[in-house]
């Protein structure tokens, strides 16, 4: 099924409801629609066709949703893109997807102008939300909108066509592009619904943005699979949040990376439980304890599950089963049982799949994994082997199948003859009540291998002292896993889904102990 026939279905059940509510507009399924065919006719004036690429570089708005869905039902293919970058970020997208058409935003034009200078194969700019007559070479998003009829007749889309190339800025070098197909965008929708358990009075909530694979999957596919609405904002905000959630009356939210961690360091307010959310999703893993006290102290339930964008089928906890400490769950299930998805682990060597309880690279299979890498042979060589996708990823599984994330492969730390999660540290810091957020990387040993380094952001109003935040690791975890180096800094390079960009850590300075609290060199011992 292509994302305009599952568009369509939904428009059927239900046209007169509301399916989202985005930058102060309010759109029903049925003007949803008239304005996805408006915007897929507007392509096709424009010359664009199937196959042909347009960017999207864009704030969260009903633009953003029209393109990418009227694209898909033209055969053209998105290409979203981080409204943080700048030009010469923006530019190599724009030559690797050699793209034909840009959209973009008056406050991002300047950007995107100077972007497409350096990419030939842009012919059609188009500018959405101007005041006022557009200068050439932009084209007024809305003049052209407004003059389409919707597209009649619909061209015959297959499942697996692409419908998005998803760049993830990842931790290593160039962005790569992820061939989203329609499949898997259906897919995504259905099993999200599914094990978000939604019915078509939910409210579904984000504060991600629409370069995001997590609100293109989760929110946006599932709200459509489950004929409930959506409701979309600008950005994360912790001190709106909350104001928003209950403004929106939502019932389902998504989250991702530190914005729980954030939330729960708020200061405590008797408001806390005034809310309508019965469940929160999102990843990573967090510590048992961490949860049951944000489910307690918000009122709501809270379900953790590994994904990528290169397949949202990993795996997810089941509303109602008991948390196991450290995992993210059992193999995401299709409600469709024809639809099957195994997660295993892979020898780090020799890629082979091996038993319950070993650590190795989490591999995945099922029918919803993308094709490949936009025209990247030698990274889907590498990533897509015999249908598995090779993550990346380190982990086990146990005996009932449940994956237990380790770290990414080349964050593992090697100190002294051990092996050290990057991540196991991090969770330990992050605890400590004087601490945001933090970052745990191998910096060069005197004595070979590495040794462990700490950034830490403080928490608002707090000092962190790094001789006490030694002690608390070492009333944690092992003595050697302790950092030896601290860092206490305002800010971390972050990638569109917030993780921390240690590939940039790695490379700020040639000596990155310079100017560190090192506890060696403060005489503390801790054995």
């Amino acid at each position: 099924m292509s994302l305009g026939q599952f568009l369509e279905q939904a428009v059927a059940k239900d046209p007169g409801k509301t399916f989202i509510e985005i930058g102060g507009q309010s759109r029903t399924y049925q003007e949803f629609y008239d304005g996805v065919r408006k915007t897929a006719a507007m392509f096709r004036d424009l010359g664009i066709g199937k196959g042909d690429r347009v960017c999207l570089f864009l704030p969260n708005c009903i633009e953003y949703v029209y393109c990418w869905f009227g694209l898909s039902l033209l055969g053209g293919i998105s290409v979203p893109v981080n409204t943080a970058y700048k030009r010469d970020e923006m530019a190599y997208i724009l030559n690797n997807a050699e793209a034909k058409g840009l959209v973009t935003d008056p406050s991002l034009a300047e950007v995107a102008g100077a972007a497409a200078d350096l990419a030939p194969s842009v012919t059609v700019r188009l500018l959405r939300g101007a005041e006022g007559p557009v200068e050439l070479p932009w084209t007024g998003f809305t003049e052209v909108h407004a003059k389409a009829q919707p597209l009649e007749p619909l061209p015959e889309i297959s499942h697996d066509d692409v419908s998005m190339l998803v760049y993830t800025s990842g931790t290593t070098g160039n962005p790569k592009g992820v061939q989203v197909t329609h499949l898997m965008y259906v897919a995504a929708g259905q099993g999200f619904a599914h094990w978000t358990q939604a019915t078509p009075d939910d409210r579904f909530f984000t504060c991600l943005p629409y370069y995001h694979a997590n609100i293109q999957y989760y929110s946006t596919m599932g709200a459509i699979a489950a004929g409930a609405t959506l409701v979309v904002v600008d950005r994360f905000s912790a001190s709106r949040f909350w104001g928003q959630v209950r403004d929106a009356q939502a019932t389902v939210v998504n989250f991702i990376g530190m914005m729980m961690p954030v939330l729960s360091k708020n200061a405590p307010s008797p408001d806390d439980k005034d809310n309508t959310v019965r469940l929160f999703y999102g990843s990573p893993s967090f510590p048992p304890e961490f949860l049951a006290e944000f489910q307690e102290r918000f009122d709501t339930d809270i379900i953790v599950g590994f994904g990528m964008t290169e397949t949202c089928f990993g795996t997810i906890e089941r509303i109602g089963d008991e948390r196991r400490a450290g995992s993210s769950g059992g193999p995401r299930q299709h409600p469709d049982a024809r639809f099957v998805n195994q997660v295993r682990i892979a020898d780090q060597v020799t890629g082979e799949h091996v038993g319950v309880d070993t650590v190795g690279e989490i591999t995945i299979h099922n029918p919803a994994i993308m094709p490949g890498y936009w025209r990247n042979d030698e990274q889907n060589a590498e990533t897509l082997r015999d249908g598995w996708l090779y993550t990346g990823d380190l982990g086990w599984v146990d005996a009932d199948g449940f994956l237990y994330f380790v770290d990414r492969k080349k964050d593992i730390i090697r100190r002294r003859g051990e092996n050290i999660s990057s991540q196991e540290v991090e969770n330990v810091i992050k605890r400590n009540p004087s601490v945001l957020d933090c970052a745990v990387l191998a910096v060069p040993s005197d004595l070979g291998e590495d040794e462990v380094k700490a950034y830490v952001i403080p928490r608002e109003g707090a000092s962190p002292n790094p001789e006490e935040l030694v002690y608390w690791c070492a009333d944690n975890l092992a003595y050697f896993k302790v950092p030896r180096y601290w860092e206490i800094r305002d800010e971390l390079p972050r990638t569109p889904s917030l993780r921390v960009r240690k590939d940039v850590l790695r490379q700020e300075r040639e000596d990155l102990i310079e100017g560190c609290f090192d506890l060696e060199a403060a005489g503390i011992k801790l054995r």
